[in-house]
């Protein structure tokens, strides 16, 4: 069964998850934490949505937003610049401004209950920002419909430790699929289905479930609803098999760009015929000096360098000096690393300039990282 995305709108949440690495969420939203030499987090769901022919997107904002905004810009990049639908940006206020800045994510749907309301869309797509996947929600949609599901969440099926399952909602789920049990962020560790925070839900149903969680002063979406709700309602879990990267803490976020120099990986990720999309910068290609030695690395555009680089990623503009010997690390756009340095095991954010001489050593378990803008 062909089903065009074009009868479903998405909702992308840009801060959900920001207190999971607050080191580079502290100036940015979660959304526009830079991945992958070029691209930001948001880039991925959004990309996915255009790419299943999603024509309807709000981004639900809620704080330090502005490096968000100056990416996306008018949507243009994501062929979403249009008269009719296109790409709005959802402020974090609702009707009754009193209330402040939402709690959870029931309450940003209430903020945007209007923007819901406006569109004739018969299903809802939501995503956070914190998976980077390459998916055709298509799929997704079919199984929805095929089920008869008020509320179809994606998840995948992995082992975890008790520290990563802090983070995460874990799900029992029976012979056809539907989910029979929900755990909230248990201190455990196994084998578990975890979600990927990717929902489809029939629009009508959302809008009556804003209202009721609203009347309640309910909040949170997987304790409220999906957690003491899914006896009543039918809620089915659609799991996915193939390969993604969910971004949990700083650990997660190193070992997510490191998985960039497998082959496989990115072939996976980055497809020709479902591109990933980003903000495009002019720069001019990247530059290597006659003593420079680079290896198994992702280097942007932009980049210049001059000594020895070995399973890093270079963000655009980045920079390494003479004698400079750069491995395992992740230097952010328009990093500079002076002569001479030697850096292991390192995470530098934008606009970071390292002196001449300087050493920065971390471990694969616990990686430097220099704030942006610092001087070292």
């Amino acid at each position: 069964m062909a089903i065009m995305s074009t009868n479903m709108i998405g909702l992308i949440f840009a801060n959900l998850h920001d207190s999971t690495i607050p080191d580079l969420t502290k100036m940015r939203t979660m959304g526009s934490v830079p991945y992958g030499a070029r691209f930001r987090l948001i880039d991925f769901p959004l990309s996915n949505m255009v790419n299943s022919g999603i024509t309807s997107v709000g981004v639900i904002t809620k704080g330090n937003y502005q490096s968000l905004l100056d990416h996306l810009g008018s949507g243009d990049e994501w062929d979403l610049s249009r008269k009719t639908g296109g790409l709005q940006i959802l402020p974090p206020y609702g009707n009754d401004r009193r209330r402040g800045l939402y709690r959870g994510r029931m309450e940003a749907l209430q903020s945007v209950k209007r923007y819901i309301e406006s569109n004739n869309a018969e299903y809802v797509l939501m995503s956070d920002c914190n998976v980077i996947v390459n998916m055709d929600y298509n799929h997704i949609l079919e199984y929805h419909i095929e089920k008869g599901a008020d509320i179809t969440i994606v998840y995948g099926h992995g082992n975890y430790n008790a520290t990563q399952m802090l983070t995460k909602t874990a799900f029992g789920v029976d012979s056809d699929g539907r989910i029979n049990d929900v755990l909230i962020n248990p201190e455990k560790e196994g084998a578990f289905n975890t979600s990927m925070n990717m929902y489809i839900v029939g629009r009508e149903f959302l809008l009556d479930l804003i209202t009721e969680t609203a009347s309640r002063n309910l909040y949170d979406f997987d304790v409220d609803v999906v957690q003491h709700k899914h006896n009543e309602f039918k809620i089915y879990g659609y799991r996915y098999n193939g390969y993604y990267e969910q971004i949990d803490g700083i650990l997660s976020f190193f070992s997510a760009n490191m998985a960039l120099m497998n082959y496989d990986r990115r072939k996976v990720l980055f497809p020709r015929r479902r591109p990933i999309y980003t903000k495009v910068r002019d720069d001019a290609p990247a530059k290597y000096g006659l003593e420079s030695e680079v290896n198994n690395s992702l280097v942007a555009d932009g980049c210049v360098i001059e000594g020895k680089v070995e399973n890093c990623v270079l963000f655009r503009g980045a920079k390494v000096g003479k004698g400079a010997i750069i491995n395992n690390c992740i230097l952010m756009q328009d990093t500079i690393i002076g002569d001479k340095c030697e850096l292991n095991y390192v995470i530098s954010d934008k606009n970071v300039n390292v002196g001449g001489y300087r050493s920065l050593f971390g471990t694969a378990d616990y990686p430097v990282f220099v704030a942006k803008g610092s001087n070292v």
